[in-house]
């Protein structure tokens, strides 16, 4: 495989970049940069080569993330569908006591946000992914032993702990094996397992209500004890199953694991090799780059609505089919999360196509706007039940597409950790909010928790605009640089660390 120039003028290439062409193996290797000063990568890549490269990963690393990220929301959330079965009555709970366990999950799920991610850098995703499952099982299966609030709470508190990196540990993980526009779908293939959870949740919550008992225990208990065994057992296999890095990929061929490196590392600027040391400069450029806080208040505002539907959802059911069987309720969940699911898939599908992110925030916002108009105009069942489809429609894409725009516009791989753990984390403050959207006085119509959230979209779709507007602006003001007077004086060893401030940078909406 050869060079190809991508400058300008390519009679001018040597003298301006003092670059060289580069094989695939060399790009790979450590201690090479596989791009020039100004971001030119240096290695052509065969499309068919990458073809087949990307389909054999899709095949060996998708399918045992989505289903342990599908067990982590279900374990999450399947708090909901135990409410409904009997949870808040068996452990006497009255007023907002609900709303306090709930509420204590993302306490520490908020605190060990940051840190978890940058554990799974250490220590490998490999191995940190399938620990962190095997340890919130456990936790989900303890739930079903619990007998009052503070025991609830406990539970509750350790579930955040280890929950705490799937989200991030996982987006960071995929972004070791994939280009910038291929992240946002492959990072959707896991992430529709959310919306999924919702929709298998209510189908095994539906099911395991339709026995008696499990050995001694009845109702909601036997939810968390068979979710709690299914995920604990996912997470012994995933041991076996997860490759930590394509370096260490015994399914690939050398020339395979050459390729992955090289292409990953040919979209970042003056990077010498794909998996760098932590340091506190790089973590620090990664948590402060402004489309990480500006994605991340995004992701907030979004997360009021995705995790309010899936602590909620059931309990808005419940209000609208008031005289129906639980079983029916449970069911009537899984339609929503079905279409959100879909739409979750397409639009990530859309921006791996176009490269761009930023412009279905903006497109997906009104659909949740209008779901909670609707919720505030009418009390017409139909009317509401018809909501909640165009509000999962809308929000449920965010948790890929935010996560893959962080990714995107930092450099460096300790940055990228960091990033994509700020966004979860702030992600994670909206899911506290969501918390106490819906609260017990507000009820059937919910007009301060509808409001809430029609607020929060609102906000969503303004914000998305500013930052777009805002990287278009700095990506012209950084055109109008001159990269080498700015690099003149800058070590090889500084210039990697300058991460998203490289003169060469710019923004990727």
């Amino acid at each position: 495989m050869t060079a190809f120039d991508t400058s300008p003028d390519p009679a001018d290439w040597e003298k301006h970049t003092n670059a060289r062409e580069e094989t695939v193996h060399e790009a790979a290797d450590r201690g090479h940069a596989a791009t020039d000063r100004y971001g030119n990568a240096l290695v052509h890549f065969d499309p068919a080569a990458e073809r087949k490269l990307r389909w054999k990963i899709d095949l060996y690393i998708i399918p045992t993330i989505s289903l342990l990220y599908l067990f982590a929301f279900i374990d999450r959330a399947n708090i909901g569908n135990a409410k409904i079965a009997g949870f808040d009555r068996d452990l006497k709970l009255k007023g907002y006591d609900y709303n306090i366990i709930l509420s204590i999950f993302y306490v520490s799920y908020i605190i060990f946000e940051i840190p978890a991610n940058m554990l799974c850098k250490k220590l490998g995703p490999g191995w940190f992914i399938p620990t962190t499952s095997l340890l919130f099982g456990i936790c989900s299966f303890g739930t079903a032993f619990v007998k009052t609030r503070a025991q609830a709470c406990g539970v509750r508190f350790l579930l955040g702990i280890f929950e705490a990196g799937m989200l991030p540990g996982i987006a960071y993980y995929l972004s070791r094996w994939y280009r910038r526009s291929e992240l946002a779908f492959r990072l959707s293939l896991y992430i529709v397992m959310a919306p999924l959870a919702g929709a298998f949740g209510g189908l095994i919550a539906s099911g395991i209500l339709t026995r008696d008992s499990i050995g001694s225990l009845r109702t909601w208990r036997m939810i968390f004890v068979v979710e709690g065994i299914i995920t604990c057992g996912l997470a012994l296999i995933s041991f076996l199953t997860l490759t930590d890095r394509p370096a260490t990929a015994r399914w690939l061929s050398q020339e395979e694991r050459d390729l992955a490196i090289a292409r990953v590392k040919s979209e970042r600027v003056g990077v010498t090799e794909v998996l760098d040391e932590i340091d506190t400069a790089k973590t620090l450029r990664g948590i402060f780059n402004p489309v990480t806080l500006g994605t991340s208040l995004i992701f907030l505002l979004d997360n009021v609505t995705v995790q309010g539907l899936a602590f909620f959802l059931p309990t808005i059911i419940r209000t609208i089919y008031p005289k129906n069987t639980v079983v029916y309720q449970q069911l009537r969940t899984v339609p929503p999360y079905i279409i959100g699911g879909f739409f979750t898939v397409l639009f990530c599908f859309i921006s791996w196509r176009i490269d761009r992110r930023q412009i279905i925030f903006i497109a997906s916002a009104p659909l949740v706007m209008i779901g909670y108009i609707m919720f505030l105009a009418s009390e017409e069942a139909l009317t509401r039940y018809g909501a909640t489809f165009l509000i999962t429609a809308g929000a449920f894409s965010y948790g890929a597409l935010c996560n893959a725009q962080v990714s995107a516009n930092v450099v460096t791989d300790t940055a990228r950790a960091s990033a994509i753990g700020t966004n979860v984390m702030f992600g994670n403050i909206g899911g506290l909010i969501s918390t106490w959207a819906f609260l017990p006085f507000d009820a059937p119509n919910y007009h301060i928790g509808n409001g809430l959230n029609l607020a929060t979209s609102s906000a969503m779709f303004l914000v998305s605009i500013l930052v777009l507007f805002w990287m278009k602006w700095n990506n012209k003001v950084r055109e109008s640089k001159d990269v080498d007077a700015e690099l003149a004086k800058v070590e090889t060893r500084t210039m990697q660390d300058l991460d998203w401030k490289h003169p060469s940078f710019r923004w990727r909406p």
